[in-house]
């Protein structure tokens, strides 16, 4: 064990955990380390990928993946042409079930990944919002902009009319402020809770008056905007709803802030970093203005990010967990049926609940979750009509492994984060060799599924 893999997170040297992954014997450059990036900066990756993956440089393999270089723009109309349909619906569910249909077949998986995390960030539901053309706009635009300059995007997100519904903004007026807006700007998409003033809040309430929404469309009122002077945070001026987002902006919270947030998301749920651990990656954002793609690239490549302190320190969303099982397992489902299921255990996508969004970490876990998320396994590997690489699961499996022990093997591979025990081992290996392949191969599959190893990416 190396001197930085006996530490503490948060003792480590900020300067070796942002440099760039060097493979060493003890952290080697594998088939196991190219799932793990898989896993975090997409929703994981089957076979073949992972072999062609480890076989290649890890830096190459980062930038690819982070980039999204070498995405099928064929594919990728076609399947913003189905959005287009969906929408046209009227019904925000519709949109859920496109959009993990989206997640399966993408070519661009770490811009799916990125997409969820700014919707979870910038949370607007369909439950409130129940126009499917909006919800659908308002999504696009995170996948527009969401490798971007993050000022641009909340500018954007100010505007969007799914946003300004949602949180009452289109009713703005100089008489009467609406302060829902600015609130959450600051505390939930900018700095977080303690950063700003109850007065910053009424004054950036002032500077949003008058964008409303007309026709589905963002519509700026003049008759209805605040002119007069404003202070947010001691900066005087006529500000509008951009130059407030900019002053906001402007605040040294604000990149620490989303520098932890991607932080979390990509590299570990606990313990909370320290604010030196975090800083080189809030310095890269001021330098860059706020650009997010270089970050999660500097993050996914670094020495943290392969060390045992990121390696299986995240606890699954339930669509991280779907994902991760189907992407391994080349699974074509129902995806309807799929979005039911998630929505069912907290995480329904295009439904998050609240502005505040997924809080993740531990709250995905309880003992109603545990079963069904173990349940949600069982229908994938279950289910007849389900197709595995375009058969069946047996077949996949045998593909890969010539005994019920290569199997196992295999599957934890693909499926976990962390190897599995011994004993663990042994009793997988019984429950694949009863019965007939096809029985028993389902069946350790659906064991894999209720590990406490499988709850964590």
């Amino acid at each position: 064990m190396s001197f930085h893999e006996a530490m503490s997170i948060n003792e480590v040297d900020p300067a070796w955990a942002w440099s760039a992954f060097e493979p060493t014997a003890q952290a080697p450059w594998d088939r196991a380390a190219a799932a793990h990036l898989f896993r975090r900066v997409g929703f994981g990756a089957g076979s073949r990928q992972l072999d062609d993956a480890a076989g290649e440089k890890p830096a190459d393999v980062v930038r690819r993946l982070v980039r999204g270089e070498g995405a099928d723009e064929r594919a990728v109309k076609e399947l913003d042409t189905l959005g287009d349909t969906v929408a046209a619906t009227g019904n925000p569910e519709g949109l859920a079930a496109w959009w993990l249909h989206r997640m399966i077949h993408t070519t661009d998986a770490a811009m799916e990944k990125l997409t969820l995390f700014w919707h979870g960030h910038f949370a607007t539901s369909g439950a409130k919002v129940d126009d499917a053309r909006l919800m659908l706009a308002q999504h696009r635009m995170f996948r527009r902009q969401g490798r971007g300059r993050f000022a641009e995007m909340v500018q954007a997100v100010s505007r969007d009319p799914a946003m300004l519904l949602y949180l009452d903004s289109a009713t703005n007026r100089k008489v009467r402020p609406n302060e829902n807006y600015a609130r959450e700007v600051m505390e939930l998409f900018c700095l977080g809770l303690d950063n700003y003033t109850e007065r910053d809040i009424q004054e950036t309430a002032r500077s949003f008056t008058g964008w409303e929404v007309r026709n589905g469309k963002f519509r700026f009122n003049s008759f209805q905007h605040d002119t007069g002077e404003k202070t947010i945070f001691g900066r005087r001026g006529n500000f509008d709803g951009d130059e407030a987002v900019g002053v906001i902006l402007d605040q040294p919270a604000a990149a620490r802030f989303i520098a932890g947030k991607l932080f979390r998301y990509y590299v570990a749920d606990e313990p909370t970093p320290r604010a030196e651990l975090i800083e080189p990656l809030a310095a890269m954002l001021r330098e860059s203005g706020f650009e997010i793609g270089p970050v999660v690239e500097r993050m996914a490549g670094s020495q943290l990010f392969f060390s045992p302190h990121a390696r299986g320190r995240k606890i699954r969303s339930p669509v991280e967990l779907a994902m991760n099982l189907i992407k391994g397992l080349e699974t074509t489902t129902n995806t309807k049926r799929l979005a039911d299921d998630l929505l069912q255990l907290g995480q329904g996508v295009f439904f998050p609940p609240n502005v505040k969004g997924w809080d993740g970490g531990r709250v995905w876990l309880n003992s109603s979750t545990l079963l069904g998320r173990a349940n949600l396994v069982r229908r994938l590997v279950e289910d007849s009509k389900d197709r595995f690489a375009g058969g069946n699961l047996a077949a996949l499996v045998e593909n890969h492994a010539k005994s019920a022990e290569e199997a196992v093997d295999w599957l934890a591979g693909l499926l976990l984060a962390k190897p599995l025990s011994g004993e663990t081992r042994g009793t997988l290996v019984e429950v694949a060799e009863h019965g007939d392949k096809s029985r028993g191969y389902a069946n350790a599959v659906y064991a894999v599924g209720t590990l406490p190893e499988f709850q964590l990416g």
